[in-house]
């Protein structure tokens, strides 16, 4: 079947949703509209709903006209503590609230995917599983999800995740074999010393200068610890101190985030990490108190099923440039249920500098040229059709 073909018929209803969800979006947990109009299209679709699962999360399970493997779908729906600046007619109508990563886009393009598949179910060889997920912007939803039992009755085969992709423009699809998303930890440093005048700093122990060389020093990590070939960040994007230009603080607080791919460059910065926090207030004189958090696990897309997917997109719509190398430092959680099922997660390239529509994932200004629905619906019908038969 010509799933592009079938997702271009299909174009009106993904974007009335899509635009619909842009209007109305929900932060993590918070997904309540959101969650009640998937399972009232997923309903009327005919697959089995389940509700509440991780507190907002939605499961519609679709049966094909033959037994065969299981197959998960995700789509992410939360959107961003974010003012929009976008101006156009479907843009937010909640303050500081916005959907400014393309999960609006997401969720379309799941219901979409369920409605078509679901009118030729005759072509299905097995079972999929919608899975409409809460909190994925820094919330651990899919962890939360898996908890509560995702991953069971019946445990999944494969799994498969796209995103619209705005770094990208459209008609671009990156289908990448082994990482391809990085694993991502929350990092918080309190750097004590002793305050005193700025006047008189020798009778201080000053933690702005501690602070400002753990700034420095922590960058090394990258660039003399992680062989050349391989791929880690280390950001330190926040610090706070004193509020007196004459007075040395007590103490700063400084956060950040590291990423990295594979779980052995993870191991070696969190240990060099470590030990320049030690180091450096060994230095100065000051306590340094490190907090490392994971947040997620990197992304691993599957081999064998990287490359039936690839298969598909290359089949179905020759002439699309198809990116097999492309891997990024951000980070998003269907790694938790990668680590647990083989997939693959799939980038969709979404952008169209013409329109003005290629500003950057999280920013105020940032809508994508809806043709990327279309390309996102007919990638994921057939890659789901072909991983099933």
């Amino acid at each position: 079947m010509n799933y592009y073909q079938i997702a271009k018929d299909h174009f009106q209803y993904t974007v009335a949703l899509r635009r619909d969800f842009h209007q109305h979006p929900e932060l993590g947990f918070k997904e309540n509209r959101t969650a009640s109009i998937v399972a009232r299209e997923l309903t009327k679709m005919g697959l089995d709903v389940a509700t509440g699962i991780g507190e907002t999360g939605v499961v519609g399970s679709l049966q094909g006209e033959k037994s065969g493997p299981v197959l998960l779908l995700r789509f992410d729906m939360d959107a961003l503590p974010i003012q929009e600046e976008t101006g156009s007619e479907y843009a937010s109508i909640y303050p500081q609230v916005m959907h400014a990563c393309g999960h609006d886009g997401h969720v379309a393009i799941g219901l979409s995917v369920a409605k078509i598949l679901s009118e030729n179910r005759d072509q299905l060889q097995g079972q999929i599983k919608f899975v409409f997920q809460p909190g994925e912007e820094g919330l651990r939803g899919a962890e939360r999800m898996i908890s509560e039992g995702l991953l069971d009755h019946p445990r999944p085969d494969a799994a498969l995740a796209v995103h619209l992709w705005n770094e990208k423009p459209v008609g671009w699809i990156g289908i990448t074999e082994g990482y391809i998303m990085a694993a991502a930890e929350i990092v918080n440093i309190q750097v004590l010393g002793k305050g005193g005048h700025g006047a008189l700093p020798h009778l201080a122990v000053d933690p702005v200068l501690a602070a400002a060389d753990l700034v420095v020093t922590l960058q090394s990590i990258t660039s003399r610890n992680v062989p050349p070939l391989e791929s880690a960040a280390v950001s330190l994007t926040s610090m706070h101190a004193g509020d007196s230009f004459n007075v040395i603080p007590e103490e700063v607080a400084l956060s950040g985030t590291i990423r990295t791919f594979s779980p052995k460059i993870r191991q070696l910065v969190l240990e060099r990490f470590q030990q320049i926090c030690d180091g450096v207030g060994q230095v100065y004189g000051c306590q340094v108190e490190s907090q490392v958090e994971m947040l997620t696990p990197a992304v691993y897309n599957d081999r064998t099923i990287t490359k039936r997917i690839y298969a598909t997109a290359s089949s179905f719509k020759p002439k699309r440039e198809i990116d097999q190398q492309y891997r990024v430092m951000v980070s998003d959680d269907m790694a938790f249920i990668l680590q647990e099922i083989p997939g693959t997660y799939c980038f969709v390239g979404s952008a169209n500098p013409s329109m003005d529509l290629d500003a950057g994932h999280h920013h105020p200004c940032f809508d994508f040229d809806e043709e990327a629905l279309v390309e996102a619906v007919g990638l994921v019908s057939s890659a789901a059709t072909a991983l099933l038969n």
